[in-house]
This record gives structure tokens, sequence and C-alpha cells, in this order.
């Protein structure tokens, strides 16, 4: 079971809900630590205070906040805990909005809230299916290791789930980022479009959708430890360079059937419209051939 990271209530009016806070997701990735390669020794972090020129305890170390040059104001964790915030102990609910209204670059670590204890039964249960039948999600504030945050709360299941989320000022404008204005035919549009359907599914399961990097860690590690040859690794595709974007929208929708096992029909995509100069050429060139004929048709007239 995993272990309580905070515990509080959720602030919905007038009601309130005892809740424990539990991460919602794991990781499994591989950690290192470093060592010291002649002897594969332990390298350790020491802190060490930079007056007194020695190493320090954890009991001896505290915040603090330097407003000037070497001008330090110590804030005690007992002074963190108790700061006169409403959101100290309790997620505040604020509002509710439709979902679809976040910006998803805003959500961040989600995390499950239980109900503490048989007291916070009915009001976790009425607040979840409230949220469900509304179809919308709450927006909070809650104060967490010395600061306050803002959150997401919606439904999971049978489970309430908190996602923090991003203040608005904490968000980049991206507009330095973005290329210079260029033109997309429709053509193409309805070409990047039969991509997106060929590699439409209805889930993210499966071994589309797992760790090779860790699955590639744990076959070195296992083959190092047991003195053998280091496995080898597919080398991955290099990305081609892009010449002609409609043949590689009709080479990506091949691609993506052939690993379905489907037909691959690389006509499905829309072809390029002649433009009209090509089109007026082509209208053209019979009569020139009809001209052509004709002419080869005459016989010059001999003297008499």
């Amino acid at each position: 079971m995993p272990r309580t990271i905070w515990s509080g209530a959720i602030s919905f009016g007038l009601v309130t809900v005892p809740i424990h806070v539990q991460s919602a997701t794991e990781n499994h990735s591989i950690r290192f630590h470093q060592y010291h390669l002649q002897d594969m020794g332990r390298i350790r972090t020491r802190k060490i205070c930079e007056l007194e020129d020695r190493e320090v305890s954890n009991a001896e170390i505290g915040k603090g906040y330097e407003y000037a040059k070497d001008q330090v104001v110590a804030i005690s964790d007992e002074e963190l805990r108790d700061l006169p915030l409403p959101t100290a102990k309790a997620i505040e609910i604020d509002a509710f909005v439709a979902a679809d209204d976040i910006d998803p670059i805003r959500i961040g670590e989600g995390y499950y809230l239980a109900p503490d204890g048989q007291v916070a039964a009915k009001p976790y249960k009425l607040l979840r299916q409230a949220l469900a039948r509304s179809s919308k999600v709450a927006i909070a504030k809650y104060a967490w290791s010395g600061r306050e945050r803002l959150g997401m709360l919606r439904v999971r299941g049978d489970a309430i789930v908190l996602h923090a989320m991003h203040w608005p000022d904490e968000i980049r404008d991206p507009s330095e980022l973005l290329p210079p204005p260029v033109d997309v035919s429709e053509e193409e549009i309805k070409g990047a479009l039969a991509l997106m359907e060929s590699m439409s599914r209805d889930d993210l399961e499966g071994d589309d959708f797992k760790d090779t990097y860790t699955e590639a860690m744990e076959k070195i590690i296992e083959a190092k430890r047991e003195e053998k040859p280091l496995p080898e690794m597919p080398e991955p595709e290099q990305p081609g360079r892009v010449l002609d974007l409609m043949a590689a929208l009709e080479e990506s929708v091949s691609k993506a059937k052939a690993s379905r096992g489907e037909e691959a029909d690389i006509h499905e995509l829309p072809k390029k419209k002649a433009s009209a100069a090509k089109k007026a050429t082509a209208k053209k060139q019979p009569a020139r051939k009809a001209a052509a004929k004709k002419t080869s048709a005459r016989k010059p007239r001999r003297s008499a």
C-alpha cells in the first residue's frame, strides 16, 4: 500500500471530506549511484558548513531565505506548517469547469485522495458522484512543501484524483519558438488526416507502449553481472530528410497498415491537383498533334 504523503481535508462549500493523499503513479526506472571506478567505492555527498568547514548532520540543517547579501532569515518547518492560509490544512475547491477548458500543459503529477475513515465515506462518495454526473472538474488550492499550489480534482473509476497544476504565469509563451509562416495545401492536410486515421487505436496498452529503455538496461546489467557478452541492440531508424511531403505521408500510411497486418493501399491519399498552367498545356497538346497530322498528310504539288 502506498504511503500517505499528506493528510487534510477537501473543503467543498460547507462540506468537509477528511482525506489522505497518496501517489497515483510509480517510477520503475533503473536508478544508478556514483562510484569510484578504481575501487568501486560509493561516492557520497557530504553537507559541509562553509563557515565552520565541517560536516553537519540533518538535525542541524534548516531552511533560510537570503533577502540581501549575507543576510538570511531562518524559516522553520513548524512555521511553514502554520502558515496563515486556509489551504494549509485543506484542499479548498474554488470553482468547477469543463475539463476541455483546461490546457493539458498546465496539468502535472497525479495523486489519489483516499477518504480518512468511515466519517469521510459519505461526503467523499457525494463529491465523486457529483463530479462524475456534472462532467466537470474541480479547481482547488492547497499548500504543500512551503508553497501554495493550484490543483484539479477529477474522477477516475471510484476514486477522486488530484492533479497538480501550474499557475497561469508559470506557462511560457511559445510564440518565439514557432517556425516562419509557410503554406500547407489542402491535399497535404488530408494526407496527414489519413495517416492519423491509419494510426488510430482504442487503447494505450500492448507492446507499443512498453518501456523498452528499462528492458534494455536490465539485459545489459544481467549480462555484466553474469560476465556474458552484452546483448546486441538494434540500431534505431534514422529519420530521413523530407523532400516530398505527400510521398512521405503515403509511405507512412503504408508502413502503419503493414505493422497492423493490413493491406497497404497508398492510393487512398488524395493526389495533388494539377495546376492551371499544366491543365492548359494538356488541352493544347492534342490540337498540336492534330495539326501535325494534317501537315504531314499534305503532299507537295508537282510542277507540270
